[in-house]
């Protein structure tokens, strides 16, 4: 910020001089100021129909199929609804270019990312955008003064915009609850490094 604003008041200063014109000063030194926003670069200016894979149609709810454009205007609003989820989670390719409908995504539904951002390893991917990962940990015995091994199963939502298969490690947060045992979204994946240990192999992240 205190960068930001000295950047912004060498820059007044040239244009406030008598010597100064406004078409000498680079572009680039406006860009450096005033950073643009690269997912709004990405997203799509005309409507592409979204994959349809139900019985009923498939289009995101934020967006008007047949909106037409006055003319004149400059201002062209994107076809495709991508948001930010905050936290520092970065946004993933295929939400920004792809053309799933998922209302349960995180980046392009109404769910919002709040409460805890856990890790875990996925040991199942059988349900339809439903994954399952384990969390082991450990738990300290008073009597004996030992830890034992144990573990957790967590059912978590998992949006397509993450290809996502058993062993990989994903970050998960909470949101609001999504069904009977889901109360946690995919917002990282990290493909898995050692592919043949098993689902079982004690790992606290």
């Amino acid at each position: 910020t205190v960068y930001r604003s000295r950047h912004l008041l060498t820059l007044w200063h040239e244009l406030d001089s008598p010597q100064a014109d406004i078409a000498f000063i680079p572009p680039s030194r406006f860009s450096a100021s005033f950073p643009q926003n690269n997912i709004m670069a990405r997203l799509a200016r005309e409507y592409k129909e979204c994959d349809q894979y139900e019985k009923a149609y498939q289009s995101q709810d934020a967006v008007f199929v047949a909106r037409k454009r006055a003319i004149g205007s400059k201002r062209v609003k994107a076809m495709r609804y991508v948001r930010n989820v905050g936290l520092g989670i970065k946004t993933p390719d295929a939400a920004i270019e792809g053309n799933y409908v998922d209302k349960k995504c995180p980046f392009t539904g109404d769910v919002s990312i709040r409460g805890r951002i856990l890790k875990g390893m996925v040991i199942s991917t059988k349900m339809k955008r439903t994954i399952v990962i384990r969390r082991d940990y450990l738990h300290y015995i008073t009597k004996y003064r030992r830890f034992e091994k144990r573990h957790k199963n967590i059912a978590v939502h998992c949006s397509p915009a993450f290809n996502v298969k058993e062993g990989d490690v994903v970050t998960i947060g909470q949101c609001r609850p999504l069904s009977k045992t889901v109360r946690f979204n995919v917002v990282a994946h990290e493909p898995a490094v050692n592919a043949k240990a098993g689902k079982k192999t004690f790992r606290v992240f």
